[in-house]
């Protein structure tokens, strides 16, 4: 039992449970030597105690670990501590493909083929490298908030027993992507992770697994005889390109798969090119189905069933040479051969050569036509024009039949020319998500830089900018674009700046919770005074207007009111008023005021009453 504080190798503290799966639990755990967080996965105890699983495990893991690409999750160390078998590997904080699926659903395309496209990218790197991964699945892909994938479990998916289809979660969770020869026991190739990078795909797209049953052998079963349900049943507006790649990956026949996954990266690239707009459903070259194998097999035994025959007509044939049998040998040789001049030399009369249609790519149309006449072919005379990374404009690109089919003598074939690089018009990108526009320029080829340009909160509400989206870019709308060109757009970094904390809208309460939300220290510090109401924010030490670095400190001045004087402690002739005199109008009086005796506030004399004190 791994418990909280306990040390992996004396070296990994564990920190807490993040995951428990059929083969393994996974910790995260701080390497307490390079002073960093990373993931450890320590062996379920059944399979700890098989020690072949246990050495192939381990001869696995540690090729695996060699791998080195930003679409694949680093494996840093192997190892078993006190009978607890563990890999230790990168500490990816991000959420499995899996669980954004089961959130959302079915992608958008551009989300689809930007997944696909760093997989593939992953996959091959493992593949150069000669290891095959042998379970890929959403599960197995990260997610990070930036948008990368990362694929992990190479070691573990490695080191798995085969034919085991037992209904653990971890089999139960793989069989939906497991191909056929997996699933049959036949073993495994580079094939085998393409057959799963296809489901993948066909799950991004629907949200749903095209194959599904009560338990892993069901599954299994339908991954071997059912044919891949249409992904336009789930969803509508997919291009038929995009059905293609999924149909070519997923095929159950592995000839009928790609060679190589850059194959099949290649494919996802130009999928939404223009010259892929009318594509056809893709028709497999090799038998798919049994009933279709057992077709090809049928044909093959009744060919070699006519050669045993005509073997056995031969040794018919030289048995009756003798002088008794003369006459019939040479009747059923006249019969043999009448036969035979009926079945294939009349024919021949009337047969028309077969010619294999020569390679005329990159060749000027006109040098083309003549040699495809000289053959014997009749050329089309309304050609194809398509676009071509390739093949220089005015060129030949491709003829239909294609080069060295074998076909009659007098077919008539359309040839294709090039126009050169493909292009297309410029749009207004501004107000739009970037990732979007930038997945949907990349696609056609293009190469796309992001900037960014800060802007303070206020700036960005009166300019009405958003996060992530284009807010300038550096080509005109409606130019012509080429493959291979650069494109720079330009994205908002928000940049949080101080309020004025003093313009009296501001408590305390309101500044800690601004610092607490920006990562900022607060200091509040008090000064007794009566200038101003209690409470009221009179000083900052941070300019308001400037930008806010996460972890600094800012100070507050908050003001404190006087208390209020005691009766008993007022200081002599201050506090209290001097009472009214009895005679205002004596001057030896010590109540009388300063004002002259007798006379108004305004200087004139009362009539009424007579001058005193002269």
């Amino acid at each position: 039992m791994i418990v909280k504080g306990q040390k992996i190798n004396d070296r990994y503290e564990i920190i807490r449970s993040i995951g428990e799966g059929g083969m393994a639990n996974v910790y995260l755990a701080l390497d307490t030597i390079l002073d960093r967080r990373v993931a450890v996965k320590v062996l379920r105890g059944d399979l700890a105690n098989d020690e072949k699983f246990v050495r192939r495990f381990q001869r696995e893991a540690i090729s695996a670990s060699s791998l080195s690409h930003p679409n694949i999750v680093e494996m840093y160390d192997v190892g078993e501590d006190n009978g607890n078998y563990f890999i230790v590997m990168e500490y990816v904080e991000g959420k499995s493909l899996k669980s954004l699926i089961k959130k959302r659903g079915g992608l958008t395309l551009p989300e689809v083929l930007d997944i696909m496209l760093q997989l593939t990218d992953g996959i091959a790197c493992a593949h150069n490298s000669y290891i095959i991964h042998r379970d890929i699945k959403p599960q197995n892909i990260l997610v990070l908030d930036d948008g990368r994938v990362k694929i992990t479990d190479f070691g573990i998916a490695q080191a798995l027993k085969r034919g085991e289809l037992t209904e653990t979660n971890s089999v139960m969770g793989s069989v939906h992507y497991l191909p056929p020869e997996q699933a049959n026991g036949t073993g495994t190739t580079i094939k085998s992770d393409i057959y799963s990078l296809g489901i993948v795909m066909f799950e991004l797209l629907t949200g749903k697994v095209p194959f599904k049953g009560e338990n892993a052998v069901e599954i299994a079963l339908k991954q071997m005889k059912e044919p891949m349900p249409s992904i336009h049943t789930y969803k509508e507006g997919i291009p038929q390109s995009i059905e293609n790649i999924i149909l070519k990956a997923a095929a159950k026949n592995p000839k009928n798969r790609y060679d190589t996954v850059l194959e099949m990266q290649e494919d996802i690239k130009t999928a939404l090119s223009k010259d892929r707009e009318d594509e056809q459903k893709i028709v497999f070259r090799y038998a798919e189905s049994d009933q279709e194998q057992e077709q090809e097999k049928e044909t093959i035994s009744r060919t070699e069933k006519n050669a045993e025959l005509e073997e056995i007509f031969e040794k018919e044939k030289e048995k009756k040479s003798n002088k008794k049998l003369w006459i019939i040998g040479l009747i059923i040789m006249f019969i043999a051969f009448i036969i035979c001049f009926v079945i294939f030399a009349l024919p021949s009369f009337k047969k028309v050569p077969n010619v294999k249609v020569p390679n005329v790519e990159n060749m000027e149309v006109s040098a083309a036509i003549r040699e495809l006449e000289q053959l014997g072919f009749v050329v089309e005379a309304k050609t194809e024009e398509q676009y071509s990374d390739t093949i220089e404009a005015g060129k030949v690109i491709k003829t239909n039949p294609q080069a060295d089919r074998t076909v009659k003598k007098g077919t008539s074939i359309q040839v294709t020319v090039s126009l050169g690089l493909e292009g297309f018009l410029s749009e207004n990108y501004v107000g739009k998500n970037y990732i979007e526009v930038k997945t949907m320029l990349e696609t056609r080829g293009l190469k796309v830089t992001v900037e960014e340009k800060e802007y303070t909160e206020k700036e960005a509400e009166e300019a009405k900018v958003k996060e992530n989206t284009v807010v300038s870019q550096d080509i005109k709308e409606g130019i012509e674009l080429k493959k291979g060109e650069t494109v720079t757009l330009t994205i908002p970094k928000i940049v949080v700046t101080y309020p004025d904390f003093t313009d009296g809208t501001w408590t305390t309460d309101k500044v800690k919770e601004f610092c607490d939300k920006q990562g900022i220290k607060l200091e509040v510090k008090t000064v007794n005074t009566n200038d101003h109401p209690d409470n009221t924010i009179i000083t900052q030490d941070r300019a308001s207007e400037s930008k806010v670095v996460k972890g600094v400190k800012l100070t507050i001045t908050v003001t404190k009111k006087l208390p209020e004087p005691k009766p008993d402690e007022d200081k002599p002739g201050e506090g209290t008023q001097n009472p009214e005199p009895e005679n205002p109008t004596n001057p030896t009086d010590p109540g009388t005021t300063d004002q002259p005796t007798g006379g108004q506030p305004d200087g004139t004399t009362n009539p009424t009453t007579p001058s005193q004190g002269n």
